[in-house]
């Protein structure tokens, strides 16, 4: 009797495992990322925590750098409490001209940003089985290997070929990509851009 159960167990894991296979060799509910995606233009938009250098010409004792609060503003000489925060770099510059022109005649200021991971909304964000989940900066080009490189690639646990992007600024449609082709495959055609506001959900094998 207890070999007829064993036998019927047998059967009963042997079926699921194959349904488990089927599963998950069955092809993604989402469409396939496009290839390209990126815009030629695309303007760097500044964001609380980032820093930013404020190069006012031929006057450095007005010149800093300077850390956008998390309310989105900056104070610097001569200025305070200036929405910065949403603002590409050229126009904020513009604006800051706008300001310290009641003290300094046709000043010329540059802004360039030192260091941070701009808006939120730009932000790529990587959840799920990956190495280091993070967020991560938005860079013109950048693809799916340069988030793979950033975050140290995926665990021995995800299921790389079932991971999706949820793209936001496509009101969160969401696509497959193969991550194990990409990564365990070298498979060069499974690299795709990504797009400013983008989030990589890389889901958990079951087996």
């Amino acid at each position: 009797m207890k070999s007829k159960e064993a036998g019927m167990f047998g059967k009963v894991l042997l079926t699921l495992l194959l349904l488990a296979t089927l599963t998950a060799c069955s092809s993604s509910p989402y469409p396939a990322a496009p290839a390209q995606a990126y815009s030629d233009g695309y303007n760097y938009i500044l964001g609380p925590g980032d820093s930013v250098s404020i190069v006012v010409w031929r006057n450095p004792e007005i010149s800093s750098t300077v850390t956008i609060r998390p309310d989105g503003k900056i104070t610097g000489t001569l200025f305070e409490d200036l929405p910065a925060a949403g603002r590409d770099p050229t126009t904020l510059a513009r604006e800051i001209e706008q300001v310290l022109s009641k003290y300094i005649r046709d000043p010329i200021v540059s802004v360039i940003v030192a260091g941070g991971i701009g808006p939120y909304s730009e932000q790529i964000r990587v959840i799920g089985e990956a190495a280091k989940p993070q967020a991560l900066a938005y860079k013109q080009k950048m693809t799916l290997l340069d988030v793979m490189i950033a975050v140290g690639g995926i665990t021995d646990f995800a299921d790389g070929n079932a991971a999706t992007i949820l793209r936001t600024s496509e009101g969160d449609k969401q696509y497959n990509v193969r991550l194990k082709d990409l990564i365990r495959r070298g498979d060069v055609s499974a690299n795709v851009d990504v797009k400013p506001g983008d989030i990589l959900i890389i889901p958990q094998s079951w087996f």
